[in-house]
């Protein structure tokens, strides 16, 4: 509907008495930014004064005179949004009718701020954003509106896909040490119940411990946590050079270090944030994420190396041991150069 319109709309509820239970404010602005990086100003004010405003105003073209005196802008760049118009008719004799106006557009891609300038009125109204609110006069410039701290928080379905993704990003490709360890448990034996074994007891371990220490109830320094981390790939490592099956104290200590593991994995989700309204989403969803991550380190090295040379004579002395001792020497040298580090 076109600005011109209003005054008409005006006239006819007027004429027709309609009458509709809409209790009639001063001016108030109101911003709205959507996940999907839109934003939609909602003004709403007197319209037969609007409409006064516009006719004394020169120019035949009611959007562009509307335009005038509005300016929205993202990091001082002014933008032209699509306008759209409604008139709510009076309630009785002693109000008005109100015009409501919608302005809305996309974002500019990486926009931080927001402005606003209203100079349709000449009293104070009120501009609201989220939890944000400012009086302003007519014609006055808002603050800056940062737009993270605006923007409605991500639905469930959202959150779980973006956690899901840090999750498994963590493991593969970024989390080489965790890859290295994983690898380090599928080498140990051909068996798939060997391996099916600890990495269940691998799994249990970090999930208790990711879920702790987000919940804040343990809390141990990367200090200690990170060259431990190492050591524990190490360990995994030397060992299958000496062992060839799986033992059970094999399998208590891998739950040990997945102990560790966890609270490594804590610590990159504390860095990247949990929004409170989805804690237990992005918590779970996270650590499905790690898990998809070595079920496909695990699927991968079996589609390379296992799956066509498992059951060959020379398997262990060609594969299982070098590929253990490149394992063995890289976390001893993460080790020092975390120790170094933590110093």
């Amino acid at each position: 509907m076109r600005l011109s319109h209003i005054v008409a709309a005006f006239v006819g509820f007027l004429c027709s008495g309609a009458v509709r239970a809409h209790e009639i404010g001063t001016t108030r602005v109101s911003v709205a930014f959507q996940e999907g990086h839109t934003y939609d100003v909602e003004i709403v004010t007197d319209a037969t004064a609007l409409a006064e405003k516009l006719e004394a105003s020169p120019g035949s073209d009611f959007d562009e005179k509307f335009r005038q005196r509005v300016k929205l802008a993202f990091d001082g760049t002014e933008v032209r949004p699509q306008i759209s118009y409604s008139v709510e008719p009076a309630i009785d004799a002693l109000s008005a009718a109100a015009a409501t106006i919608h302005l809305t557009g996309q974002n500019p891609p990486n926009a931080q701020h927001f402005t606003w300038m209203f100079g349709w009125t000449f009293a104070t109204y009120s501009l609201t954003a989220g939890s944000a609110a400012q009086w302003l006069e007519g014609g006055e410039t808002s603050a800056p509106l940062a737009l993270a701290s605006l923007a409605p928080p991500p639905g469930r379905m959202s959150t779980a896909w973006r956690y899901l993704r840090l999750g498994f990003t963590h493991i593969v490709p970024y989390g080489l040490d965790h890859m290295l360890f994983v690898l380090g448990i599928y080498l140990l034996s051909r068996r798939a119940r060997s391996v099916l074994l600890q990495v269940s007891a691998f799994t249990v371990a970090h999930s208790i411990t990711l879920g702790l220490s987000m919940y804040g109830l343990i809390s141990v320094p990367p200090r200690i946590v990170e060259p431990m981390i190492a050591l524990s790939i190490a360990y995994v490592a030397i060992e299958n050079i000496f062992l060839s099956e799986l033992k059970s104290w094999r399998i208590a200590l891998v739950f040990a270090f997945g102990l560790l593991h966890g609270m490594g994995f804590a610590g990159a989700l504390k860095e990247l944030g949990l929004p409170r309204s989805e804690f237990v989403t992005a918590l779970l969803t996270f650590n499905v994420g790690v898990e998809a991550g070595q079920l496909a380190v695990i699927a991968t090295a079996f589609l390379l190396v296992g799956w066509h040379c498992a059951h060959r004579d020379w398997y262990r002395s060609r594969i299982v041991v070098p590929a253990s001792m490149l394992i063995a020497c890289t976390a001893i040298y993460w080790t020092i150069e975390r120790l170094s580090l933590f110093a």
